[in-house]
């Protein structure tokens, strides 16, 4: 298929009907540094910074990125949700090089992955990362495998210094810089690849998911329609800005409109409410979980949170009752969006909406998003309905995957971005969530390959065969849950956790109740039933069970 970046005459649509135009986040930025120098852009960890300072800033790095890298290079980004990372994402747009996106909590193995996979030898990061040096990160990569020729150190002021590695010998040099003449000559479009960020996609290692300035632009013009933002509203990103949901939110809608955004660096409730008051936030952005655990804070009951006007949620299923507990105790309206890292803004709630709108579907499909629904064998049943499996085709979908055409080749059908859930579509246009198609689990927002998990459970040397299911939780949704056949003795949590932990694998794919069993339930055919092994790891009540000789009796 042709994707809307790649084709002339969508992109001549989407510009004519507003969607798109010919700015980027760091056009846009230098505009606000233009029109209010001195007005706040991000609140970070304690510090302010202005807009006139944010675009310094990016003038710094960006042309520090020209001397050291050709043009379409990528570079990788190991930095936390802080202004240091929006000014690399800016600074990638304004010197024509690509941002590998990783997240803050990745292990060292996602991120040897993530950087050999995108080819990048750049690294950017601050003078230590959660605890650990940065040289001690490009030391872990080179044992792993992958070599890093250059390391870029930042802080708040911008680039301090760069390490090169070559033939075994390390230099300290000070920053080069290109001229702003060369590095303006050398920015990227709004439609032209500036970011990769990983998604887990539905089977195995994580993926890059192309991304360019245009789309995340349309989402954002989306959700100023939803919630009538204006320049005077206070964002707070409780989600991490490499992922799509945090990028919209912390990055691209903060530049666009030139209002001031609040970060969060690590997510604590307490922390989150203190920032609601201190800043005066008028919109919170954050995942279903967050918003849980807001309520169940006892600080809530004591928190001024008279500013907040709007909430937007999404990520995994929003849960009614708990959502109409939120806008009754907090007085803020809940808004979300359905959609996923590859395909952005496909249906959404706005102000509008009646409380059962928004609170029991997952809002009206967007009129330029051009959905229709298919059933197993790829027949395209839009007019039934549904239940089927969402395409769709408009302007804030990504260029696909990175270097991957196979995946690719899954990921698009018919002309348009297939997404992994099933849903109905009622006659007013509103989408329901009702089902799903892929092997996901959904854990605080964060979807997780249960094939990837399979996978490295099955490494361990005790276990023979294993098979990772979601588990129901009312915090987080889902947990994760695998049951396992052993090849000896009873395998736990605490021990794949150790032998994962050991080998640098990301928090994140970490089991929380392990089930050994004598056999796999299988389907017929030969296939695990994996229904089979959600109701068993389900009716579970502890981390640890061993069933061998207990489910066959």
């Amino acid at each position: 298929m042709k994707i809307p970046a790649q084709d002339a005459q969508l992109t001549a649509e989407y510009v004519a009907q507003g969607w798109w135009g010919d700015l980027t986040v760091a056009d846009y930025v230098a505009k606000n540094a233009r029109e209010t120098p001195d007005r706040v852009a991000y609140v970070a960890d304690g510090t302010r910074l202005t807009w006139k300072e944010y675009d310094e800033q990016i003038d710094l790095l960006a042309t520090a990125l020209v001397a050291l890298m050709p043009r379409g290079a990528r570079f990788g980004m190991l930095l936390p949700d802080s202004a240091e990372f929006h000014v690399a994402l800016c600074a990638a747009e304004r010197s024509g090089t690509v941002a590998v996106g990783m997240g803050a909590r990745s292990g060292r193995d996602e991120v040897r992955h993530l950087m050999s996979r995108s080819e990048a030898t750049v690294l950017v990061m601050r003078e230590s990362h959660r605890d650990r040096a940065a040289l001690d990160h490009v030391a872990d990569l080179a044992e792993d495998g992958w070599t890093v020729d250059t390391l870029i150190i930042v802080d708040p002021s911008g680039p301090v210094r760069v390490h090169r590695f070559e033939g075994g010998t390390a230099t300290v040099e000070e920053v080069p810089h290109a001229s702003i003449e060369l590095t303006r000559a050398r920015a990227a479009g709004p439609n032209e690849l500036a970011m990769l960020n990983s998604t887990s996609g539905t089977t195995g290692r994580p993926k890059l998911v192309t991304q360019f300035a245009n789309r995340m632009i349309a989402f954002s013009k989306m959700a100023f329609e939803a919630a009538d933002f204006t320049a005077d509203d206070v964002m707070l990103g409780a989600v991490p800005g490499p992922f799509g949901f945090g990028l919209w939110t912390a990055h691209y809608a903060s530049a666009m409109l030139g209002m001031k955004t609040v970060l969060m660096e690590r997510f604590t409730v307490d922390e989150m409410l203190r920032l609601i008051d201190a800043e005066q936030v008028t919109i919170l952005a954050c995942v279903s979980t967050q918003f849980k655990m807001m309520l169940d804070a006892p600080a809530l009951g004591s928190a001024s949170l008279g500013s907040l006007r709007a909430m937007f949620t999404g990520g995994e299923a929003v849960p009614y009752e708990r959502a109409l507990q939120f806008e009754e105790r907090v007085g803020a309206k809940v808004l979300q969006f359905y959609g996923s890292n590859e395909s952005g803004a496909i249906s959404n709630t706005s102000l509008r909406d009646t409380a059962d709108q928004r609170l029991r579907t997952a809002g009206r499909v967007i009129d330029v998003m051009d959905m229709r629904l298919y059933d197993a064998q790829g027949r395209d049943i839009t007019e039934t309905g549904g239940p089927g499996r969402p395409g769709v085709c408009g302007p804030t979908i990504c260029m696909g995957y990175y270097g991957d055409p196979a995946a690719n080749e899954e990921l698009f059908h018919d002309g348009r971005l297939m997404m992994p859930d099933l849903v109905t579509v009622d006659s007013d246009g509103y989408l329901r969530v009702v089902g799903r198609t892929s092997d996901l689990i959904i854990r605080g927002g964060k979807n997780i390959s249960a094939v990837e998990v399979e996978e490295l459970v099955e490494q361990h040397p005790g276990v023979l065969m294993a098979s990772a299911v979601p588990v129901p939780d009312d915090v987080f949704g889902e947990r994760i849950g695998v049951a396992v056949t052993v090849n000896g003795p009873a395998v736990t949590v605490a021990d794949i956790t150790q032998y994962l932990s050991d080998r640098g694998i990301s928090k994140h794919l970490y089991p929380e109740r392990i089930v050994v069993l004598d056999e796999l339930p299988r389907a017929a055919g030969g296939k695990v039933a994996k229904g089979a092994v959600r109701e068993i790891v389900a009716a579970q009540t502890v981390a640890d069970a061993d069933l061998r000789g207990v489910l066959a009796e």
